[in-house]
This record gives C-alpha cells, structure tokens and sequence, in this order.
C-alpha cells in the first residue's frame, strides 16, 4: 500500500511516516498542497492522510480539489483542533 502523508509539522510527519514505514507501507510526503500536487499527479497513491492546517490552503480546500480532479483516493484528515465541532 503507497501513502502520501501531507502535513507541514516536520517531526509529526516524520513520526507517521516511521511508523508507517516500520508496518512496511510505502510512504511519501509533502509539506505544501504545491508538493504534494506534484506527487499526485505523476504518482498513484492508496490512501492520502492530510493535514487539516496548512499553510496557504486548509486540508478541506485540499480535499475539495482533489475529488474535483477526479481522484478517488482515499483520504484521511488529520486535525489537532479539540473541538467536539471539529471532530465531527
């Protein structure tokens, strides 16, 4: 299974992507939508985790951008808001 993690905190993204790996996943990653478009239109990927706050453009306009391109991936959002609102 080839993940893309999207998420600009660098040691966040450098746990899930060791931890992920130690599970034999194949993982990628980006710190900006701009990365992680590029890697998404030249790679095809299982599953997206996403980071809900990032930087220039939220995880929800991500989101929204990529299922109008057509993509289907899976996608999960990753948030460290509190909120119950949030959560839901």
């Amino acid at each position: 299974m080839k993940i893309l993690i999207i998420e600009d905190e660098p040691s966040l993204r450098e746990i899930m992507q060791r931890a992920l790996v130690q599970e034999r996943y194949v993982v990628e990653t980006a710190s900006t939508y701009s990365e992680a478009d590029a890697k998404i239109a030249a790679y095809s990927y299982d599953c997206i985790l996403l980071d809900i706050m990032l930087p220039k453009k939220d995880g929800f306009a991500v989101c929204k951008e990529l299922r109008a391109q057509n993509i289907s991936t899976y996608i999960v959002m990753l948030s460290a808001r509190d909120d119950e609102l949030d959560r839901v």
